[in-house]
């Protein structure tokens, strides 16, 4: 798959392509002072400051105003290509992996290093040279002009517009071989070669060339070592599926879009119909090369997935597979599979959690070099349960299994190969500190209850997912019985915080459906209500929740509740019914 051929014709691309950063399209204009001018003032001023939702979100207006008074101060003096990156380094400014000027072609005197690199867990390998150095493919390399290799990668997060450290690595990975980077950056001198240590003490000094000498070399690549193709290779297809074995179906989604010749309805048919003829245990979805597009376009097939599960009494497992090229719309479909009730395994992502997306592109009026831009903030932290506590970070792998090089060359895939060995289910990482939603509090309830038989027949609120959340029969249950009531609009809100009050009268409304009164002798009154707590909404509810022991005396009620304090509370009641 496109995951493997990292080391096939990812790396033979970039060696011949390496001096486009991002393919871009040049314009006729002359380079003039004020050109240049023009697309610096059009890209901060019309693109940056007018469009992007939240500019300075990770660096303050000041700090933009005086990096394009430091450009217009070189404007007479730099070359073509420092001021392209003098454009890219404003952008980069913004943090925000989705906003992005691609400078490549519009510079046709950008020179590289003949190399390439890949990286396999937390090392960096060559992966391509030329020819009379073969020998060194395939070596673990420690340092990249005189700094380890994760220093000059951070190095590079200054051209390179990254909101998580994954995507910046994937930036470096494609770029690291272009010269004109590495002297702007001043991490080697103009016109002296690079200096590449490896693990062995070994180094490697490359000259740079220019862009037509480059793509006529002769390349030695390490793919050429790759004995074999591992089952789960990527598809030249948007979407396919298939039985890996008896019990282990696999579906891999390659981009977020339907396919002109099977719309995502027909293809969630046919995956329906096969799971039907079978007995699978576990479903794997692999998100691992898809770098986004359409988040909706999945839910066909994720509806077809959560109706296994519910026949199935949930006894189906959802395992979503996730690595650095999971982006953008895919980056949400991979939270969702965990706000279905999935986890996630593979690599860290290399989108983030909640992010600037939805992008819209740009030309500059006088180089023509093309850009995109953010268009608005997508918050997962509030949107989805699954998102809950976790903003701007890399969405990272419930279960993290990383590919080898030594798998990559024998042909097979690590994560898979971990999953087929390990049948047993997994567990979802934890997160105890983060903010406890309604929609997980209601679900840690029913389950702390034993999750009582309750017939999920349709949403049970009208701002449901489809009723296919992971806490959905919990949902169904709280609303049969008078737990969680929803508001006039039928809506429930669930990916809300919840709060130290709607806890007592949820809490409440379970203990009179149990039948449990604050005149339990089994009840644990611990002194006067506290001062944070008297005098709102529902205080009866309150009252009775705080003197049947629900509450913790020992928290801070005017903050919001984690987790783990959500977790206490539903064992108390548990208890009492028990």
């Amino acid at each position: 798959m496109r995951y493997f051929r990292t080391l096939a014709r990812r790396a033979a691309g970039l060696f011949l392509t390496v001096l486009l950063v991002v393919p871009a399209l040049a314009a006729e204009a002359p380079d003039t002072i004020e050109g240049r001018q023009k697309d610096l003032n059009f890209l901060y001023h019309e693109v940056l400051e007018t469009r992007h939702p939240d500019l300075f979100a990770n660096h303050t207006e000041a700090e933009f105003l005086q990096l394009k008074a430091e450009i217009e101060e070189r404007l007479e003096t730099v070359s073509e290509e420092e001021f392209l990156l003098d454009l890219q380094r404003l952008t980069a400014l913004a943090g925000d992996s989705h906003t992005t000027l691609s400078v490549g072609s519009a510079a046709a005197d950008f020179r590289g290093y003949p190399f390439a690199v890949v990286r396999r867990g937390t090392s960096w390998y060559l992966s391509a040279i030329s020819p009379e150095r073969e020998a060194l493919l395939g070596q673990e390399v420690t340092s990249i002009a005189g700094k380890p290799v994760e220093e000059a990668v951070t190095a590079f997060g200054t051209l390179f517009s990254s909101d998580n450290p994954v995507h910046l690595r994937r930036q470096f990975r494609q770029s690291c071989n272009v010269a004109d980077i590495y002297e702007y950056l001043g991490l080697v001198e103009a016109g002296k070669p690079l200096e590449i240590t490896f693990s062995n003490g070994k180094t490697l000094s490359l000259d740079a060339v220019g862009r037509e000498e480059m793509n006529k070399m002769e390349i030695a690549l390490l793919s050429s070592r790759i004995t074999g193709t591992p089952e789960t290779d990527a598809m030249d297809a948007y979407y396919f599926a298939k039985p890996l074995t008896d019990s282990t179906y696999y579906i891999q989604y390659n981009i977020c879009k339907e396919a002109d010749d099977l719309s995502m309805e027909d293809f969630a048919a046919k995956v329906s119909e096969e799971l039907d003829a079978g007995d699978y245990s576990r479903i794997l979805l692999d998100l691992r090369n898809n770098g986004g597009g359409s988040d909706g376009v999945i839910w066909p097939l994720f509806e077809v997935i959560r109706s296994r599960q519910l026949l199935a009494g949930d006894d189906v497992e959802l395992v979503g597979l996730i690595g650095e090229s999971t982006f953008s719309s895919a980056l949400i479909n991979a939270v969702e599979i965990q706000e279905l009730g999935g986890v996630l395994a593979g690599e860290a992502a290399g989108g983030s959690v909640s992010h600037f997306g939805s992008v819209n592109v740009f030309a500059l009026p006088n180089s023509g070099v093309r850009g995109q831009i953010s268009s608005k903030y997508i918050d997962l932290n509030t949107l989805l349960d699954a998102g809950a506590g976790r903003g701007v970070v890399t969405l990272e792998p419930d279960v993290e299994v990383a590919q080898t090089l030594e798998d990559t060359l024998a042909g097979k895939d690590t994560c898979v190969e971990w999953l087929l060995a390990h049948p047993e289910t997994l567990t979802a990482k934890e997160y105890p500190n983060a903010p406890l939603t309604r929609g997980r509090f209601i679900g840690q309830l029913y389950e702390a209850l034993g999750s009582p038989d309750v017939t999920v027949t349709d949403m049970p609120f009208a701002d449901s997912l489809g009723g296919m959340e992971w806490y959905s029969s919990a949902l169904a249950w709280a609303k049969e019985n008078g737990i969680a009531l929803g508001n006039a609009e039928g809506c429930f809100s669930a990916a809300r915080y919840l709060t130290w009050r709607e806890a007592a009268v949820f809490l409440t409304r379970a203990a009179k459906h149990l039948e449990i009164s604050a005149s339990d002798p089994s009840s644990d009154r611990h002194g006067p209500l506290p001062a944070a707590l008297a005098n709102g909404w529902n205080q009866a509810a309150v009252t009775q929740a705080w003197d049947l022991g629900f509450l913790p005396a020992e928290a801070d009620f005017t903050q919001g509740i984690t987790r783990a304090q959500g977790e206490a509370m539903v064992s108390v009641l548990a208890a009492l019914a028990a």
